[in-house]
């Protein structure tokens, strides 16, 4: 899922700082760093990398990877979790977007038209 923006006042207060390493990414988990390579593998979640090339996780994608762990962990194959995930995700920004333009805080993007 790519990075949602935020405005944080350091680092460490950004949810989409990539502050965790695999190893620990996966105790707070408590799970395998091979099940965070397999979300990945199915393109829920892509971790940075380091200047040295490890994989780095932010406490967005954790609560990602947490919510794909529930639902491999109820007996959904991991593809289907990832697949649930992603809708999931994508629903919420939908009801988010819908609910500024109701309150009309957006202005909703307009048809192009062409003139002839």
């Amino acid at each position: 899922m790519p990075p949602r923006s935020t405005r944080a006042v350091s680092p460490l207060d950004d949810d989409d700082y990539p502050a965790y390493t695999m190893g620990r990414a996966a105790d707070m988990l408590g799970t395998t760093p091979a099940f965070l390579r397999a979300l990945g593998e199915h393109r829920l979640i892509t971790p940075l990398r380091s200047e040295g090339g490890h994989r780095r996780y932010s406490r967005y994608q954790l609560r990602i990877a947490a919510r794909a762990r529930e639902l491999v962990d109820q007996g959904t194959p991991i593809e289907a979790a990832c697949r649930i995930v992603i809708l999931e995700d994508q629903l919420e920004e939908a009801q988010r977007i819908n609910e500024q333009l109701r309150a009309g805080h957006v202005v909703a993007p307009q048809p192009k038209t062409t003139t002839t």
